[in-house]
């Protein structure tokens, strides 16, 4: 069994048709049910062991978040002596939160994160236009900047109004919209969970649900601070940052370039969009991204920990990145295999043998 999560909107359902139509013949019957459409979700949630157990071949079940009581009986149906029935399964929320509903499928599904567009599929010569607009197929392509606003506001009001309340979510729909959009001010920060909660007169608890509802629908990311005995104190609260440029963009009223090149955050989204971007390409899973900061000024944007090597990143919207010796003191420390600045420069330049400057359209050669 295999799942495709990612937001809504981010191409799972065409990527499963596109699987279907290559596959076909690979496949005696194709069945396919989309829990959105009234009528599969009628069949599914009336009887739908009844239903699924006389079926063969492949199953896609769209939009699973809808029916978590699906999943019992998924792993009673995988476990059938000898059965030839495949299933794959696509939801709008993270594995985190399915698993809350799919605990008794362990070992037997294997999770597959769709992002909306990245670099690597848009190309380098339009990684702007992809910064501008964020990743999300509708908002990219769209025909000019104006139509990719409004696609992006309905998003943001269909998230709010129907995607979260079919979560079993029982969030009133303005609550978490002061909420995100508070939130996206603090977007590339050190999360003061209690500063949030005391301007929108939220309890603790209350502002970390929100967020983990959230970030359980890849909306945004939480980097956590990566801890070290080294003998000094380091921050421990995460950041936060908007998984999608464009949607961090149309929260806080951006609606085109000038409005984002003239204002304070230019720096801090430009460090969100470049981060996701190297997350994808290092094909990193959200426990092995960090960053790290101690209270003697000495930080780093992103510590990625993979396959147990260490590679580190900073993040800055700037031509003349400064290069200070404390750089190659958070090298030694946190035994860095490179450290690698990504600017809006033209060329890459080598510091050192382990300091790099690159451009985000050389980074990825």
């Amino acid at each position: 069994m295999v799942a495709l999560l990612g937001p809504r909107q981010c191409g799972k359902t065409t990527m499963a048709r596109h699987y279907i139509a290559e596959n076909k013949k690979q496949y005696k019957d194709i069945h396919f049910f989309d829990l959105e459409d009234p009528f599969s979700f009628d069949q599914l949630t009336k009887n739908p062991k009844l239903i699924l157990e006389s079926l063969s071949g492949l199953v896609v079940l769209d939009e699973i978040q809808r029916v978590p009581e699906l999943f019992p009986v998924l792993r009673v149906l995988v476990d059938r002596p000898k059965s030839r029935t495949k299933f794959l399964i696509l939801g709008s929320a993270s594995r985190d939160l399915i698993e809350k509903s799919s605990e008794t499928l362990a070992g037997r599904i294997t999770y597959v994160e769709v992002t909306p567009f990245s670099m690597s599929e848009t190309g380098i010569k339009n990684w702007e236009t992809l910064w501008i607009r964020g990743g999300f197929p509708r908002s990219y392509l769209a025909k000019n900047q104006e139509t990719s606003c409004h696609w992006r506001e309905e998003y943001i009001r269909t998230f709010l109004e129907r995607d979260i309340p079919q979560l079993g979510i029982q969030v009133p729909a303005n609550t978490i919209r002061r909420f995100w959009m508070m939130l996206a001010h603090y977007h590339g920060q050190i999360a003061n969970l209690s500063e949030i909660g005391k301007s929108l007169d939220l309890s603790d608890k209350t502002v970390r649900r929100y967020l983990d509802i959230l970030n359980g629908t890849f909306m945004v990311r939480i980097l956590s601070p990566w801890f070290e005995n080294i003998g000094k104190r380091q921050v421990k609260r995460p950041k936060i940052f908007f998984r999608d440029s464009g949607l961090f963009h149309q929260l806080m009223g951006f609606k085109n370039k000038k409005d984002l090149f003239y204002h304070p955050k230019l720096g801090a989204s430009w460090e969100g969009f470049v981060l996701e971007e190297v997350i994808r390409f290092k094909k990193a899973r959200p426990e092995e991204c960090f960053f790290w900061n101690v209270h003697e000024q000495m930080e780093l944007d992103l510590v990625v920990i993979k396959n147990g090597k260490r590679f580190g990143y900073e993040v800055k919207y700037t031509q003349t990145p400064q290069i200070k010796p404390s750089h190659q003191k958070i090298i030694e420390r946190l035994k860095l295999e490179e450290l690698v600045f990504i600017c809006p420069i033209e060329k890459q330049i080598d510091i050192s043998k382990k300091i790099k400057i690159r451009s985000l359209l050389n980074f990825f050669d």
